[in-house]
Protein backbone atom coordinates (compact mmCIF):
# COMPACT_ATOMS: atom_id res chain seq x y z
CA UNK A 1 0.00 0.00 0.00
CA UNK A 2 2.82 2.39 0.66
CA UNK A 3 4.97 2.36 -2.96
CA UNK A 4 1.76 3.76 -4.66
CA UNK A 5 1.47 6.71 -1.95
CA UNK A 6 5.39 7.08 -2.62
CA UNK A 7 5.16 7.44 -6.38
CA UNK A 8 1.78 9.69 -6.61
CA UNK A 9 4.21 11.83 -3.64
CA UNK A 10 7.16 11.72 -6.57
CA UNK A 11 4.59 12.68 -9.13
CA UNK A 12 3.26 16.49 -6.97
CA UNK A 13 6.49 16.92 -6.57
CA UNK A 14 7.69 17.28 -9.90
CA UNK A 15 4.70 19.11 -10.93
CA UNK A 16 5.46 21.88 -8.69
CA UNK A 17 8.87 21.82 -9.39
CA UNK A 18 8.08 22.35 -13.09
CA UNK A 19 5.67 24.40 -11.81
CA UNK A 20 8.02 27.07 -10.26
CA UNK A 21 10.90 26.92 -13.12
CA UNK A 22 8.42 27.67 -15.61
CA UNK A 23 6.49 30.34 -13.32
CA UNK A 24 10.54 32.45 -12.92
CA UNK A 25 12.76 30.99 -15.93
CA UNK A 26 9.89 30.19 -19.07
CA UNK A 27 9.36 33.42 -21.28
CA UNK A 28 6.13 32.46 -21.76
CA UNK A 29 5.60 33.00 -18.14
CA UNK A 30 7.85 35.54 -17.43
CA UNK A 31 6.55 38.50 -19.13
CA UNK A 32 8.10 41.69 -18.98
CA UNK A 33 6.07 44.12 -16.51
CA UNK A 34 4.73 47.09 -17.99
CA UNK A 35 6.76 50.10 -17.51
CA UNK A 36 5.34 52.33 -14.40
CA UNK A 37 4.41 55.81 -15.53
CA UNK A 38 6.72 58.16 -14.08
CA UNK A 39 4.89 61.56 -12.55
CA UNK A 40 6.49 65.20 -13.87
CA UNK A 41 7.87 66.58 -10.73
CA UNK A 42 5.95 69.34 -9.51
CA UNK A 43 7.29 72.65 -10.55
CA UNK A 44 9.28 74.62 -8.15
CA UNK A 45 6.87 77.09 -6.36
CA UNK A 46 9.16 80.24 -6.11
CA UNK A 47 9.84 82.07 -2.62
CA UNK A 48 10.50 85.95 -1.64
CA UNK A 49 11.05 87.11 2.58
CA UNK A 50 10.93 90.52 2.98
CA UNK A 51 11.80 92.05 6.44
CA UNK A 52 11.21 95.49 7.28
CA UNK A 53 11.60 98.00 10.02
CA UNK A 54 10.32 101.19 11.42
CA UNK A 55 11.85 104.66 12.15
CA UNK A 56 15.72 105.30 12.31
CA UNK A 57 16.03 108.48 14.25
CA UNK A 58 19.99 109.94 14.51
CA UNK A 59 19.77 112.28 17.72
CA UNK A 60 22.62 114.31 18.56
CA UNK A 61 23.70 111.51 21.40
CA UNK A 62 23.37 108.97 18.90
CA UNK A 63 25.93 111.05 16.65
CA UNK A 64 28.60 111.22 19.56
CA UNK A 65 28.19 107.76 20.05
CA UNK A 66 29.04 106.53 17.07
CA UNK A 67 32.05 109.09 16.85
CA UNK A 68 35.68 107.35 16.62
CA UNK A 69 38.33 110.60 16.41
CA UNK A 70 38.05 112.21 13.14
CA UNK A 71 35.46 109.86 12.06
CA UNK A 72 32.42 107.67 12.75
CA UNK A 73 31.18 103.97 13.57
CA UNK A 74 27.20 103.06 14.06
CA UNK A 75 27.68 99.02 13.29
CA UNK A 76 27.45 98.29 16.70
CA UNK A 77 23.19 99.98 16.60
CA UNK A 78 22.08 96.71 15.15
CA UNK A 79 24.56 94.11 15.80
CA UNK A 80 22.20 92.16 17.96
CA UNK A 81 19.24 92.54 15.73
CA UNK A 82 21.36 91.82 12.14
CA UNK A 83 20.28 88.39 12.08
CA UNK A 84 16.20 88.81 12.14
CA UNK A 85 17.16 91.38 9.26
CA UNK A 86 19.13 89.50 7.11
CA UNK A 87 16.12 86.84 7.32
CA UNK A 88 14.88 89.03 4.49
CA UNK A 89 15.79 89.13 0.79
CA UNK A 90 14.78 92.66 0.50
CA UNK A 91 15.03 94.91 3.74
CA UNK A 92 13.98 98.42 4.34
CA UNK A 93 13.66 100.63 6.90
CA UNK A 94 12.71 104.78 6.78
CA UNK A 95 15.92 107.10 7.77
CA UNK A 96 14.69 110.31 9.53
CA UNK A 97 17.55 112.49 8.92
CA UNK A 98 19.67 113.78 5.89
CA UNK A 99 23.14 113.49 5.53
CA UNK A 100 24.11 116.66 4.09
CA UNK A 101 28.10 116.60 4.93
CA UNK A 102 30.40 117.63 7.73
CA UNK A 103 29.89 121.33 6.39
CA UNK A 104 26.50 121.47 7.73
CA UNK A 105 27.39 120.45 10.95
CA UNK A 106 25.99 117.46 12.23
CA UNK A 107 23.08 117.98 14.90
CA UNK A 108 19.70 116.05 16.03
CA UNK A 109 16.12 116.94 16.30
CA UNK A 110 14.66 119.21 15.56
CA UNK A 111 16.89 119.93 12.36
CA UNK A 112 18.64 116.65 11.78
CA UNK A 113 21.80 116.12 9.61
CA UNK A 114 23.99 113.00 10.06
CA UNK A 115 27.27 111.70 9.09
CA UNK A 116 27.72 109.65 6.70
CA UNK A 117 28.85 106.66 7.98
CA UNK A 118 25.03 105.33 8.94
CA UNK A 119 24.86 104.94 5.19
CA UNK A 120 27.52 102.47 5.90
CA UNK A 121 26.27 100.93 8.74
CA UNK A 122 22.45 100.33 6.76
CA UNK A 123 24.70 98.36 4.06
CA UNK A 124 26.88 96.27 6.64
CA UNK A 125 23.79 95.45 8.45
CA UNK A 126 21.67 94.01 5.27
CA UNK A 127 19.13 96.89 4.35
CA UNK A 128 18.39 97.38 1.00
CA UNK A 129 15.90 100.17 0.97
CA UNK A 130 16.01 103.16 2.54
CA UNK A 131 13.09 105.16 2.79
CA UNK A 132 13.58 109.12 2.37
CA UNK A 133 10.39 110.28 1.90
CA UNK A 134 9.68 112.13 5.42
CA UNK A 135 8.90 114.99 7.23
CA UNK A 136 12.71 115.54 7.86
CA UNK A 137 14.28 115.17 4.24
CA UNK A 138 14.34 118.71 3.67
CA UNK A 139 15.99 119.67 7.24
CA UNK A 140 18.69 120.69 5.61
CA UNK A 141 17.02 122.11 2.40
CA UNK A 142 16.93 120.66 -1.19
CA UNK A 143 21.14 120.71 -1.03
CA UNK A 144 20.96 118.15 2.01
CA UNK A 145 18.25 115.97 0.26
CA UNK A 146 20.31 116.07 -2.40
CA UNK A 147 22.89 115.07 -1.66
CA UNK A 148 21.66 111.93 0.83
CA UNK A 149 20.65 109.97 -2.07
CA UNK A 150 23.95 110.51 -3.34
CA UNK A 151 25.24 109.31 -0.23
CA UNK A 152 22.90 106.32 -0.18
CA UNK A 153 23.32 105.06 -3.69
CA UNK A 154 27.24 105.22 -3.38
CA UNK A 155 26.62 102.41 -0.55
CA UNK A 156 24.66 100.45 -3.08
CA UNK A 157 21.21 101.53 -1.06
CA UNK A 158 18.04 102.15 -2.94
CA UNK A 159 16.57 105.41 -1.26
CA UNK A 160 13.16 105.50 -1.64
CA UNK A 161 10.47 108.05 -2.31
CA UNK A 162 12.88 111.15 -3.03
CA UNK A 163 14.02 111.51 -6.93
CA UNK A 164 17.55 113.23 -8.27
CA UNK A 165 15.78 113.97 -11.40
CA UNK A 166 12.28 114.53 -13.23
CA UNK A 167 13.12 111.40 -14.99
CA UNK A 168 13.37 109.53 -12.15
CA UNK A 169 10.37 110.45 -10.06
CA UNK A 170 7.33 108.86 -11.96
CA UNK A 171 9.44 105.41 -11.65
CA UNK A 172 8.47 102.90 -9.27
CA UNK A 173 11.92 100.64 -7.61
CA UNK A 174 11.63 97.66 -8.58
CA UNK A 175 13.12 94.89 -7.06
CA UNK A 176 13.45 91.23 -8.34
CA UNK A 177 14.06 87.71 -6.35
CA UNK A 178 13.90 84.12 -7.33
CA UNK A 179 11.61 85.59 -10.65
CA UNK A 180 9.01 87.56 -8.34
CA UNK A 181 9.02 91.11 -9.09
CA UNK A 182 8.21 93.53 -5.88
CA UNK A 183 7.35 97.36 -6.93
CA UNK A 184 8.03 99.69 -3.83
CA UNK A 185 6.90 103.93 -3.60
CA UNK A 186 6.76 105.79 -0.82
CA UNK A 187 5.36 109.32 0.40
CA UNK A 188 5.20 111.75 3.20
CA UNK A 189 2.34 113.69 4.25
CA UNK A 190 4.41 116.47 5.05
CA UNK A 191 8.32 118.49 4.80
CA UNK A 192 7.46 120.09 8.33
CA UNK A 193 6.04 123.53 6.64
CA UNK A 194 9.33 123.78 4.73
CA UNK A 195 8.67 124.56 1.19
CA UNK A 196 9.61 122.64 -1.79
CA UNK A 197 10.72 124.78 -4.32
CA UNK A 198 9.01 124.63 -7.66
CA UNK A 199 12.01 123.86 -9.85
CA UNK A 200 12.40 120.75 -7.31
CA UNK A 201 8.41 119.71 -7.09
CA UNK A 202 9.83 116.43 -8.83
CA UNK A 203 11.98 115.45 -5.53
CA UNK A 204 9.77 114.18 -3.12
CA UNK A 205 6.77 112.29 -3.10
CA UNK A 206 3.85 114.22 -1.13
CA UNK A 207 1.05 111.94 0.26
CA UNK A 208 -1.76 112.83 -1.99
CA UNK A 209 -4.65 110.42 -2.59
CA UNK A 210 -5.21 110.52 -6.14
CA UNK A 211 -1.42 111.15 -7.44
CA UNK A 212 -1.10 106.95 -4.89
CA UNK A 213 -4.06 105.56 -6.40
CA UNK A 214 -2.67 106.35 -10.22
CA UNK A 215 0.81 105.15 -9.37
CA UNK A 216 -0.35 102.21 -8.17
CA UNK A 217 -2.24 100.96 -11.36
CA UNK A 218 1.09 102.62 -13.46
CA UNK A 219 2.88 99.83 -11.15
CA UNK A 220 1.07 96.97 -10.61
CA UNK A 221 0.67 95.36 -14.50
CA UNK A 222 4.78 95.79 -13.81
CA UNK A 223 5.53 93.32 -11.09
CA UNK A 224 3.82 90.69 -8.51
CA UNK A 225 3.80 92.78 -5.18
CA UNK A 226 3.13 96.22 -4.77
CA UNK A 227 4.53 98.09 -1.59
CA UNK A 228 3.37 101.03 -0.20
CA UNK A 229 4.95 103.03 2.59
CA UNK A 230 3.54 105.91 3.91
CA UNK A 231 4.86 108.55 6.62
CA UNK A 232 1.79 109.12 7.81
CA UNK A 233 -0.69 109.88 11.27
CA UNK A 234 -0.27 111.32 14.31
CA UNK A 235 2.72 110.86 16.37
CA UNK A 236 2.53 109.24 19.67
CA UNK A 237 -1.16 107.66 19.32
CA UNK A 238 -1.56 103.81 19.41
CA UNK A 239 -4.10 103.57 16.71
CA UNK A 240 -4.62 105.13 13.09
CA UNK A 241 -7.18 107.53 12.70
CA UNK A 242 -10.73 106.61 10.36
CA UNK A 243 -9.34 108.41 7.54
CA UNK A 244 -6.41 106.54 7.42
CA UNK A 245 -8.58 103.30 7.74
CA UNK A 246 -10.31 104.22 4.96
CA UNK A 247 -7.35 105.39 2.67
CA UNK A 248 -5.74 102.08 3.30
CA UNK A 249 -8.43 100.61 2.26
CA UNK A 250 -8.76 102.59 -0.84
CA UNK A 251 -4.98 101.95 -1.74
CA UNK A 252 -5.33 98.34 -1.21
CA UNK A 253 -8.20 97.87 -3.34
CA UNK A 254 -6.28 100.09 -6.08
CA UNK A 255 -3.71 97.32 -5.93
CA UNK A 256 -1.10 97.58 -3.30
CA UNK A 257 -0.47 94.31 -1.72
CA UNK A 258 1.38 95.70 1.22
CA UNK A 259 1.19 98.99 3.53
CA UNK A 260 4.03 99.53 5.72
CA UNK A 261 3.12 102.80 8.21
CA UNK A 262 6.10 105.22 9.85
CA UNK A 263 6.39 108.31 11.55
CA UNK A 264 4.19 108.20 14.65
CA UNK A 265 6.98 106.89 16.68
CA UNK A 266 5.17 104.20 18.53
CA UNK A 267 3.87 101.00 17.11
CA UNK A 268 0.49 101.12 15.90
CA UNK A 269 -2.17 98.28 15.03
CA UNK A 270 -1.96 95.90 11.70
CA UNK A 271 -4.57 94.21 9.97
CA UNK A 272 -5.22 91.45 7.27
CA UNK A 273 -7.78 92.67 4.40
CA UNK A 274 -9.43 89.97 1.84
CA UNK A 275 -9.51 92.44 -1.20
CA UNK A 276 -11.55 89.92 -4.16
CA UNK A 277 -10.35 86.81 -2.50
CA UNK A 278 -6.49 88.03 -1.86
CA UNK A 279 -5.05 88.38 0.83
CA UNK A 280 -3.66 91.97 1.91
CA UNK A 281 -1.89 93.74 4.62
CA UNK A 282 -1.42 96.99 6.65
CA UNK A 283 0.45 97.87 9.38
CA UNK A 284 0.09 101.40 10.53
CA UNK A 285 3.34 102.00 12.21
CA UNK A 286 6.30 100.40 12.97
CA UNK A 287 7.58 102.59 15.72
CA UNK A 288 10.95 103.69 16.30
CA UNK A 289 13.56 101.09 15.73
CA UNK A 290 16.31 103.06 16.70
CA UNK A 291 15.78 106.49 18.74
CA UNK A 292 16.71 108.41 22.03
CA UNK A 293 13.44 109.63 22.53
CA UNK A 294 12.27 109.16 26.21
CA UNK A 295 10.35 106.60 27.37
CA UNK A 296 9.93 102.92 26.70
CA UNK A 297 6.90 102.90 23.98
CA UNK A 298 8.72 105.71 21.84
CA UNK A 299 12.20 103.21 21.69
CA UNK A 300 9.86 100.13 20.89
CA UNK A 301 9.60 98.52 17.17
CA UNK A 302 9.78 95.55 15.59
CA UNK A 303 11.64 93.59 12.42
CA UNK A 304 8.51 92.98 10.45
CA UNK A 305 8.74 89.49 8.40
CA UNK A 306 6.45 88.86 5.41
CA UNK A 307 6.47 85.35 3.44
CA UNK A 308 5.44 85.61 0.06
CA UNK A 309 5.22 82.39 -2.87
CA UNK A 310 4.61 82.35 -6.68
CA UNK A 311 2.40 79.78 -8.16
CA UNK A 312 3.71 78.87 -11.18
CA UNK A 313 1.14 77.48 -13.13
CA UNK A 314 -1.36 80.62 -12.44
CA UNK A 315 1.75 83.04 -12.19
CA UNK A 316 -0.23 84.69 -9.17
CA UNK A 317 1.94 85.37 -6.29
CA UNK A 318 0.36 85.75 -2.79
CA UNK A 319 0.99 86.72 1.02
CA UNK A 320 1.91 83.59 3.03
CA UNK A 321 2.55 84.61 6.14
CA UNK A 322 3.07 87.68 8.66
CA UNK A 323 5.43 87.69 11.76
CA UNK A 324 7.33 90.09 12.97
CA UNK A 325 9.99 89.76 16.07
CA UNK A 326 9.24 92.98 19.00
CA UNK A 327 12.34 95.31 19.37
CA UNK A 328 13.69 97.55 21.89
CA UNK A 329 16.33 100.35 21.31
CA UNK A 330 17.91 101.41 24.68
CA UNK A 331 21.56 103.01 25.63
CA UNK A 332 24.65 102.07 27.66
CA UNK A 333 27.77 102.94 28.81
CA UNK A 334 30.68 101.16 27.64
CA UNK A 335 34.60 102.14 28.10
CA UNK A 336 32.99 105.39 29.86
CA UNK A 337 31.36 106.33 26.79
CA UNK A 338 27.55 106.18 26.07
CA UNK A 339 25.92 103.32 23.11
CA UNK A 340 23.05 102.41 21.69
CA UNK A 341 21.80 98.91 20.43
CA UNK A 342 18.47 97.19 19.36
CA UNK A 343 17.84 94.34 20.84
CA UNK A 344 15.27 91.38 20.23
CA UNK A 345 13.24 91.34 23.38
CA UNK A 346 12.38 87.79 23.88
CA UNK A 347 15.84 86.79 23.03
CA UNK A 348 17.04 89.30 25.42
CA UNK A 349 15.42 88.13 28.30
CA UNK A 350 16.29 84.62 27.83
CA UNK A 351 19.95 85.72 27.57
CA UNK A 352 19.46 87.61 30.92
CA UNK A 353 17.44 84.40 32.45
CA UNK A 354 20.52 82.48 31.32
CA UNK A 355 23.22 84.85 32.34
CA UNK A 356 24.87 85.34 28.62
CA UNK A 357 23.43 88.95 28.20
CA UNK A 358 26.41 91.65 28.74
CA UNK A 359 24.82 95.03 29.57
CA UNK A 360 20.94 94.15 30.88
CA UNK A 361 20.48 92.46 33.65
CA UNK A 362 17.10 91.15 35.74
CA UNK A 363 16.48 94.61 37.01
CA UNK A 364 15.46 95.38 33.33
CA UNK A 365 12.65 92.32 33.01
CA UNK A 366 9.98 93.72 34.08
CA UNK A 367 10.10 96.89 31.61
CA UNK A 368 11.41 94.30 28.72
CA UNK A 369 8.38 92.21 29.53
CA UNK A 370 6.22 95.55 29.38
CA UNK A 371 7.41 96.46 26.26
CA UNK A 372 6.89 92.97 24.51
CA UNK A 373 2.94 92.96 25.98
CA UNK A 374 2.04 95.98 24.84
CA UNK A 375 3.91 95.13 21.53
CA UNK A 376 1.61 92.18 21.41
CA UNK A 377 -1.21 93.64 22.44
CA UNK A 378 -1.21 96.21 19.86
CA UNK A 379 -0.53 94.00 17.03
CA UNK A 380 -1.78 90.83 18.02
CA UNK A 381 -0.90 87.36 16.90
CA UNK A 382 1.13 86.33 13.49
CA UNK A 383 -0.64 85.20 10.46
CA UNK A 384 -0.76 82.57 8.08
CA UNK A 385 -2.92 82.12 4.97
CA UNK A 386 -5.35 79.77 5.45
CA UNK A 387 -4.28 76.44 3.34
CA UNK A 388 -1.27 77.74 2.63
CA UNK A 389 2.11 76.28 2.36
CA UNK A 390 2.92 77.54 5.86
CA UNK A 391 0.36 75.62 7.98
Amino acid sequence: MRKPINLLLVVLLVIALVTVYYWHYSPLWNKPAAPVAMMPPAPVRPHLTITAAGDCLMHNTQIWAGQEGDSFNFDHFFEDIKPYLQEGQITSTCFEAPMAGAQAIYTGYPLFNSPDAMADTFKNTGFDIVVTAHNHILDRGVKGAMRTMEVLKSRGLDPLGTYTSPADSPKPLIKEVNGIKVGYIAYTYSTNGIPVPDDYKFMINILDRDKIVADIKAVRPQVDIVILVLHWGVEYTPAPTQEQQALARLFLESGADVILGSHPHVIQTMEMVEVEGKPKFVIYGMGNFISHQNGPERNSGIVLKLDFSKDPDTNKTLLESVDYTPTFSHHYKQNGKIRFRVVAIEDTIARINNGQERILTSRDIPMLQSVLKDTRSRLGPSWKRPGGENN
